[in-house]
């Protein structure tokens, strides 16, 4: 089983904070309070100098049960308790290894575009178990470029299965996915969709059925179908239910606003 310590490393050990710049974050932590009542997803803030959790949403899917303030004093002590153990090793190893990766191989302009997405099981009540996708980006580094505070968004997972570890920088067509049995980065090309595809992600995001999509986009049952099967390939899932969240790999700069799409 992984303790705390085991998910900080040299590559990110944060230097001095004092209290004036604590001070400070009171501005981040009601933005960020703010931010959460308005999504469905859970958010909590991490802080890397006292190792711990700055603010914890009280949005109940990541809470196991919890409140939002025994959850913050936990710390990372929660993922101890509410992670499968053959699990824990991962989130050490990804740990480890992301902050080996933004260190060494992220441009200093580049530190506060980027994320870290990934997936694993937490343990509701009893045996009962959840896959749930998880996001982490900085929100404030250190003058020497390391994290202090990075903001950690929690979906329910699009996966069958943990890790789909990914790297992503804003606004670059590659990522970096990350090889759980050979231990390294491997770089990939961002998925391209076509217009029709991007059509019926965003339409079937919205729970339009497929004769619903058909007339919609003026197209045939089959058509639509197919634009779905090679959707489906494309993204590596079975199903798109309304509010789940899909593979981060997908470039949504171009998908159509849902107003735009009148046929």
């Amino acid at each position: 089983m992984a303790n705390e310590e085991d998910y900080f490393i040299a590559a990110n050990s944060v230097g001095a904070i004092n209290e004036e710049q604590y001070k400070k974050l009171d501005v981040l932590i009601h933005t960020t309070e703010a931010i959460s009542r308005s999504l469905y997803q859970s958010v909590y803030l991490i802080d890397y100098y006292k190792k711990g959790f700055l603010y914890v949403s009280e949005n109940p899917l990541f809470l196991c049960g919890h409140t939002a303030k025994e959850m913050k004093e936990m710390g990372y002590a929660f993922y101890s308790e509410h992670v499968p153990e053959n699990e824990q090793q991962m989130l050490v190893e990804i740990n480890s290894n992301g902050f080996k990766f933004f260190e060494t191989k992220i441009a200093p302009e580049d530190k506060h575009k980027c994320y870290i997405s990934y997936d694993f099981h937490i343990m509701l009540d009893g045996n009962r178990k959840v896959l749930i996708n998880h996001k982490l980006t900085p929100i404030l580094l250190t003058e020497d470029g390391r994290i202090w505070i990075a903001m950690c968004i929690v979906s329910l997972s699009s996966q069958s299965t943990p890790g789909h570890i990914e790297f992503h920088i804003e606004g670059s067509q590659k990522y970096w996915k990350y090889d759980l049995d050979f231990h390294k980065w491997r770089e990939k090309e961002m998925i391209q969709l076509k217009e029709e595809e991007k059509q019926v992600l965003t339409l079937c995001s919205q729970g339009l059925t497929m004769n619903e999509i058909a007339d919609k986009m003026c197209k045939s049952i089959d058509s639509i179908k197919f634009y779905r099967r090679t959707l489906f390939e494309k993204i590596g899932t079975k199903n798109i239910t309304p509010h789940l969240l899909l593979p981060p790999s997908i470039n949504y700069c171009d998908f159509p606003h849902p107003s735009q799409l009148h046929y």
